[in-house]
């Protein structure tokens, strides 16, 4: 059974994309912790976390290859105390974002027990690049290049 999503042949070069789309399926499913993504304008997002408990000391934020992750690791201080109830869970979690290129993390900050992370998605500029055709040549010789790379008439 093929699992390629671009199976035609004109993607060309979309490799990375499909390698983006499969680590994006293999997150976790996991609701912990309960998050939010806005889009505050065109161009920007935030990621809002839900960490009650958590101090910046026990967060970490990473860019990996397109991933956003965000960590927590909770140190248990339950030691000495009884509880009567625990209802507020002192475990880890890792949620992970797969991000497009070109999408900047502009920063992040932790207010009331919720994680912010502000992204900035920048407007592309549309690129138009001619490409020079050059005359057919024989095909047993490549065109000649001079040291900037240009093509040249072969001579004779």
């Amino acid at each position: 059974m093929n699992t390629r999503v671009f199976t035609s042949p004109l993607f060309l070069g979309f490799d990375h994309l499909e390698q983006m789309i499969e680590r994006a399926s293999k997150t976790s499913s996991d609701g912990y912790p309960p998050y939010n993504i806005e889009q505050l304008s065109p161009v920007s997002l935030r990621i809002t976390l839900a960490v009650a408990g958590f101090t910046m000391d026990d967060l970490q934020i990473t860019l990996e290859d397109n991933q956003l992750v965000i960590r927590g690791r909770q140190t248990d201080d339950g030691h000495g105390r009884v509880f009567l109830h625990r209802g507020i869970a002192a475990r880890q979690f890792q949620r992970a974002f797969v991000i497009a290129e070109g999408i900047e993390v502009k920063g992040a900050w932790l207010d009331n027990g919720l994680l912010h992370v502000d992204l900035i998605r920048p407007v592309p500029q549309p690129v138009v690049k001619n490409i020079p055709i050059a005359r057919g040549q024989d095909k047993s010789s490549p065109p000649a290049r001079t040291v900037e790379g240009a093509l040249q008439e072969p001579e004779g």
